[in-house]
């Protein structure tokens, strides 16, 4: 869904910047701006749990809690 979105949302930066009609150039914003709001539902509906805290710092860095 994510890669959808920025496709159209990319397209719509080419197509205007080659001067193609206004409907068509119109048409792809509104449906990016579709896509954007659906992606963002998606992203905070979905069920996702963690035992992670900002105290874990980064995955790929971790901190050991006893310094």
């Amino acid at each position: 869904m994510l890669g959808a979105t920025t496709l159209v949302l990319l397209a719509v930066t080419v197509l205007a910047a080659l001067g193609f009609s206004y409907g068509w150039v119109f048409l792809l914003i509104f449906l990016g701006q579709v896509l954007l709001i659906f992606s963002v539902y998606k992203v905070l509906r979905e069920y996702y749990t963690t035992d992670k805290t900002f105290d874990d710092f980064y995955e790929h860095y971790p901190i050991d809690r006893n310094d």
